[in-house]
Order: structure tokens, then C-alpha cells, then sequence
């Protein structure tokens, strides 16, 4: 009963058990009347969109069967090559783009067109090869976004490494870790981090030679010493496997624990990249779509989603380093983005902060946010406020490389992050029994698709945990609404429990950012020795307003079921920490809490 109630209070309506005969039938709901075949689950006779609507009426592909659990992508299925590796794959488009712009450095205005990025990339690939770099290799890449960082992942792709792109506001500490359990061969850092590159070497004990500069820096190989390679030595004929071989080694967001490397294939990104980039999905056009790259290219989402799927397609890179607001307004204004990817900090600021004009994103005619929950008032309050054509949700993780649902270009629905991306398919099960669930009932959300990684670094164990029977288990709470659309709710380990209760964070903060003083907020489970947890608040207000913590707390409550009250408290501060993807960080203010209930 209580996931029902959730569904009606967000607008969704249960699903109702139906029955059908699948073999061949004209189904009652078909509006062109046109007879149809159904095998394996998906129409082959039908529309994407009509069959999007009969497959979620009808859902099950079993004779006389209740609807399926698992929910397959309404969208057709897209061909993925299995025997051709990364950069096979991206420069068997990069010649017929020529003269396009691939790469703008958003800080400088330096263009590089696909023409001389392909020569870039040849140049350095075999300036690694004779540095002894081979298939296999890892490589870890410890820069911001800016031209250079695309030039070095595709040339380490080229010769077979593995590139393990971290974050570049890694402390020197986090860096040694993820250079000791990768086992790096070499480390390549931008001029900006090197000071925290060569600390880390040293931590972990890594040759200082094996250090690459992107930039210029006393004492250290300059990338611009590798682009002065004749190309002589790039690796036309590597014998590949690309079901079976690494090309990324990204880490997990490590909201629960140290991050773990993710394994991913050569088909895995290739796999996503034609995901993402098909007409049903993304639909970037060649010579034509700007995507800004705001969001971190070590963050697989920008890695993938934008960068790699973006210049597959031919359309133009902008290159930013990190996010301030005079300089994402000033690329704006001066690129002339037409896909803007964010994640729901940066929605927070397009809502809310006075620097944004209307006028200047009159180039954007669409707006992805993904990597963590965007709140339905703020959606709406960005549409209202820039006009942009489409705002559009997605899913996906580190895990899925990343995307495996985002919402259509047309009849897109704010709420939920759409529906599973082609040759993808999801189901929800019962957290605690894992039993198969049917659509509108909450449960923990798993995926299944070329996508998937083939598992965690150095760590079976969890592996074995998150992968089971062909089903990814991502730790998300969701879903499956009758269109086929998937709402998450929360992540699973965050999820407050008060008397018993459940209370979704996610639910909370979209809450309090409606209050007209909050900028930001996040909450956490506070603990209690007599109910479990409290949920509790913590609000950035906005500047020169004030609210107390009385008036939230009522605020809340007046909206809320009681058990869901911020029973906790409310804590006023400067910032919600944050990942690079724009994750709240809730562990943090977890382990701030504990440790301020220990020194009382």
C-alpha cells in the first residue's frame, strides 16, 4: 500500500494486472489497426512509439501471463559492432567529418577541427608506443577538462591501455590510492595538479620519469614533446578482443567505502556511445550540435555521454575546466552551446542565481540532467525561466558505462528519468527477498545490456555481489511507472528508517528547495535510540534571507507525512558537500554528526 501511495501522490497511476495472447494478435490498443508479431518480448511490426505504448499495457511476453517484471527498452534495438576496439570505431567517422570543429577550448577560443584531432591523436598514440606503453597497461590521467585530456585518452585507447581518468581535485593521498590499486604504469597530470601528482608518486612510490606533463613543467616529458612524433609507430594491427579487453578504469563515486576501479570494455563504450548517440536517444547532428563540457571527462558521464558519443557523432566539444558561474556564462555567450548536460547543482543555479539571463541561452534547444535526482520544481523553474525547448532526465552509473534510461526529445516527463535506452532492459525486486516485482511497486532497480561493466578491479567479492544472473543490482530505489518510465526514489543504503518507516532523502531536499529563502539542501538520518533515525536537514540559504529552523521544520511538516518529519533538526550551512557528478555526499555530514555527538 505505501508504494501505491507514493505513486498517486507523484502523479503516477498503478499499473493493473492485465492479460493477453502474445502469439500473434491486432492488439485492441494498436491505433493503426496494423496486425502484429511479438517475439522475445519486443513488436516487430510496430512503431517505436506505438510499441512503447503496448508494451507497456500489455507487458508480459508469456501466454496468459500477469505484466512482467522486466521492462524492456520501448526503443529499437541499435547495432553494435563486437570486433572493432574504441578509436577503431571513432575514426571510422572521424575522416568524413574533415574540416568540422571537434574540439573548442572553452577558456582560449583554440578550435581543432576532426582532421587535425585524428593526426593528434596518431601522433601522441605512437609517441606512447615508443615510450613502451602496450595493451594492457594502465594509465592514469589526472587532469582537468581542456583539449588535451580527449587527445591523451584516445591515444592511450589506441595502443591498447587502460586509462584510469581520476578526479582532478584528488588530495595527493586519494591519488597514491588510486595509483597503488590500479598498479599504474604511468601517470599523466595537467601543470595545474602537478604538485599533487608528484606528492602522490612519492606516496606511493611511483617513478617521478614516468610522470607526463600536460602542459609544461622543469624537469618533466611535456605532452608537446609527444606531439613532435612522426606517427610512425602507431599501432595499426593490435590483435583485439573488445568483449574482453579494458579500456577504462574509472572509479565508483565511493559514497559507501574506498571507490573501486570499474572494468570497462572496449564494446562496453562502444556499446553506449551508439546508445547514446541514436536518433531515439540523444540525437546529436554532425556540424552542427555544440555540447558544452562542463561536467568532468573523468566523471564517465561526461567521458561517455558527451565526449565520446559527441564527437562519434561529429558534433563539436566545448572544452571547460571546472564550473564557475562568470565563466559557464561567459562560454555560453560566447560558443553558443546547443546541448547543455548538468547535473542538478548546476540546475539549482539556472533556477535560482541573478547572473543567468534568458537571452543568453537562446542557442540551447536541450538540456540533459543527470548523475543524481533533479527535483520536479526545479525542472519546471528552469524551463520557466531559460525557455529551453527540452529538459530532459537521465540515468545511468559508473557501472553501466554510463546511460541505461533517459526521457524522449518529445512527451518527456520531468518526474522520472525515462525509459531504458536501446538494447536495454530493467526490472525492480523486493530489497530484502530479491523477488521479482511488478510495475508501480518500489524495489531495488537492476539492468541488464551491453553496457555493463565486466566487474570491479582486484575485488570478486563485489562483483559477486552486484552482478547476479546477468542482472546488474544497482543500489538505487525505483519505479517501473505503466509507461515503462523509471522513478528513483533514493539510493538504497541512504534510505532513513524511522520506526520503521522509510523516508527517501531525495523526497525531503526537493521539498525543502522549494522553500523561497533555501538555495540547497541534503538529508541524512540522524541517529536515535528510539526510533532508528531522524531525519535531519541541512540548508543553504540564499543570500540576505533568512528562515529559522522552527519555520522549516513546519514548513516540512505541513507537506509531509508525520513520520517523515525533520524530527533531526536543521543545520544551516555554507555548502552541501558534493562529488564531481554532483552527488550529496551524505556520508560526510553522517560521520560530522557522529562526531559531534562524541566530543558532547
Amino acid at each position: 500500500m505505501a508504494s501505491v501511495r507514493l505513486l498517486r501522490t507523484i502523479g503516477v497511476r498503478p499499473v493493473q494486472r492485465v492479460q493477453r495472447n502474445i502469439s500473434c494478435a491486432v492488439c485492441p490498443r494498436n491505433p493503426t489497426g496494423v496486425r502484429v508479431t511479438v517475439k522475445g518480448g519486443r513488436c516487430s511490426g510496430v512503431p517505436a512509439p506505438v510499441w512503447s505504448q503496448l508494451s507497456s499495457a500489455y507487458g508480459s511476453t508469456d501466454s496468459g501471463a500477469s505484466v512482467e517484471p522486466v521492462v524492456r527498452s520501448p526503443f529499437v534495438d541499435v547495432p553494435i559492432p563486437s570486433d572493432v576496439s574504441l578509436v577503431g570505431h571513432m575514426f571510422d567517422d572521424f575522416g568524413r567529418y574533415g574540416n568540422f570543429t571537434a574540439l573548442i577550448d572553452g577558456v582560449s577560443g583554440r578550435r581543432t577541427t576532426y582532421a587535425e584531432l585524428q593526426s593528434e591523436i596518431v601522433r601522441v598514440a605512437s609517441a606512447l608506443w615508443r615510450l613502451g606503453i602496450r595493451k594492457g597497461d594502465v594509465v592514469t590521467l589526472f587532469s582537468e577538462n581542456r583539449p588535451e585530456f580527449i587527445v591523451m585518452f584516445l591515444s592511450l585507447a589506441a595502443v591498447g591501455a587502460v586509462v584510469s581518468a581520476t578526479n582532478s581535485v584528488y588530495t595527493s593521498g586519494e591519488l597514491a590510492h588510486a595509483l597503488t590499486h590500479a598498479k599504474a604504469k604511468l601517470l599523466i597530470a595537467s601543470a595545474e595538479n602537478l604538485d599533487v601528482a608528484k606528492q602522490a608518486a612519492v606516496a606511493a612510490q611511483f617513478p617521478l620519469k614516468d610522470v607526463i606533463v600536460l602542459g609544461e613543467a622543469a624537469g618533466f616529458r611535456p605532452y608537446s614533446a609527444l606531439l613532435q612524433d612522426d606517427g610512425k609507430c602507431f599501432p595499426e594491427n593490435l590483435d583485439w578482443d573488445p568483449r574482453e579487453d579494458l579500456v577504462a578504469l574509472p572509479f565508483s563515486s565511493g559514497t559507501t567505502g574506498l571507490p573501486k576501479g570499474v572494468m570497462l570494455s572496449h564494446y562496453n563504450l562502444v556499446a553506449n556511445v551508439e546508445q547514446t548517440r541514436t536518433g531515439d536517444v540523444l540525437n546529436y547532428i554532425s556540424g552542427s550540435d555544440v555540447l558544452l563540457g562542463v561536467l568532468p571527462w573523468f566523471h564517465i558521464y561526461g567521458q561517455v555521454v558527451v565526449a565520446l558519443s559527441g564527437l562519434k557523432a561529429g558534433a563539436s566539444l566545448i572544452s571547460m575546466p571546472k564550473f564557475s558561474p562568470e565563466l559557464f556564462i561567459n562560454v555560453i555567450k560566447d560558443h553558443k552551446p546547443t546541448f547543455l548536460h548538468v547535473v542538478p547543482p548546476i540546475m539549482l543555479f539556472l533556477a535560482k542565481h541573478g547572473i543567468v539571463n534568458k537571452d543568453d541561452f537562446s542557442s540551447v534547444h536541450t538540456l540533459v540532467t543527470a548523475a543524481a535526482t533533479c527535483g520536479l520544481e526545479t525542472s519546471r523553474e528552469v524551463r520557466d525561466r531559460l525557455d529551453v525547448p527540452r529538459i530532459r532526465q537521465g540515468y545511468g552509473l559508473t557501472e553501466t558505462s554510463p546511460l541505461t534510461h533517459v526521457n524522449p526529445g518529445e512527451n518527456y516527463r520531468y518526474e522520472t528519468c525515462g525509459l531504458a535506452v536501446p538494447n536495454t532492459d530493467y526490472k525492480i525486486i523486493d530489497v530484502a527477498t530479491g523477488k521479482d516485482l511488478s510495475r508501480g511497486e518500489e524495489g531495488e532497480v537492476c539492468v541488464r545490456g551491453p553496457q555493463v561493466m565486466k566487474g570491479y578491479f582486484n575485488n570478486e567479492e563485489a562483483t559477486r555481489k552486484t552482478m547476479k544472473d546477468g542482472w546488474l543490482l544497482t543500489g538505487d530505489i525505483g519505479i517501473a511507472d505503466h509507461d515503462g518510465h523509471m522513478i528513483i526514489t533514493d539510493r538504497m543504503k541512504e534510505l532513513i528508517k524511522y520506526k520503521g518507516f522509510q523516508v527517501a532523502p531525495a523526497e525531503l531536499e526537493s521539498l525543502l528547495v522549494t522553500h523561497p529563502a533555501v538555495a540547497d539542501s541534503a538529508v541524512i538520518g540522524a541517529p536515535d535510540e528510539r526510533a532508528g533515525e531522524l531525519p535531519r536537514a541541512y540548508v543553504v540559504l540564499k543570500p540576505n534571507l533568512h528562515v529559522s529552523e522552527d519555520e522549516l521544520q513546519k514548513f516540512i511538516a505541513d507537506k509531509v507525512a508525520p513520520y517523515k518529519h525533520l524530527r533531526g533538526g536543521v543545520e544551516f550551512r555554507k555548502e552541501i558537500p558534493k562529488s564531481a557528478a554532483g552527488k550529496i555526499l551524505r556520508r560526510i555530514l553522517r560521520d560530522e554528526f557522529a562526531e559531534k555527538n562524541l566530543s558532547q
